[in-house]
């Protein structure tokens, strides 16, 4: 049997090389692509009014509305939830942040009753709108980086939903 020739060789690791690139290349594709069809408010657009700020948000492959927003100042995920009291946060999304916990208290989730933490969010931005001081709790038990946007940042904001879309509108002072 006799042994390939020095290019044959060189062919054969070129030719593994392009096919392993074009699979990375492919897998980043469709990560994207999949991303953007779970969450495609990853930069949402904002609307400033005389008397308000808008933020319009499109509904996910799973009717969620999940955007890209900024805690403290850093890129974070929220998903948007009006069932939820408080905004939640993962704990190690929190560590993160830098977020301090506080009390524990009992939480009652669709998961059962969970110990969470009290926090503070110093600033929130959601687009243009921009909320300070935000309630939330540290929540040991989620898992993943997604946090969930709740009542306690929510209520200060006027929403409305139609035809798959969200409307979320901060009245300036």
């Amino acid at each position: 049997m006799s042994s390939p020739l020095p290019g044959q060789r060189a062919g054969r690791v070129m030719l593994i090389l392009c096919w392993l690139a074009a699979l990375l290349l492919a897998t980043w594709f469709f990560g994207a692509f999949e991303e953007k069809r779970e969450n495609p408010n990853q930069n949402p657009a904002s609307q400033r009014h005389a008397d308000s700020i808008e933020v319009v948000l499109k509904s996910g492959r799973d009717g969620h509305y999940r955007m890209m927003g900024q805690i403290n100042g850093e890129k974070v995920r929220l998903m948007l939830d009006t069932g939820a009291t408080s905004v939640a946060i993962p704990l190690k999304v929190a560590k993160k942040l830098g977020l301090r916990r506080g009390a524990g208290i009992s939480v009652r989730t669709a998961n059962g009753t969970v110990t969470a933490h009290l926090t503070r969010i110093d600033s929130l931005q959601l687009g243009d709108i921009k909320l300070y001081d935000v309630e939330a709790l540290i929540s040991p038990g989620m898992e993943g980086e997604e946090i969930l946007l709740g009542m306690s940042a929510l209520r200060r904001l006027e929403f409305t939903h139609k035809d798959g879309r969200l409307l979320l509108r901060q009245y300036l002072p």
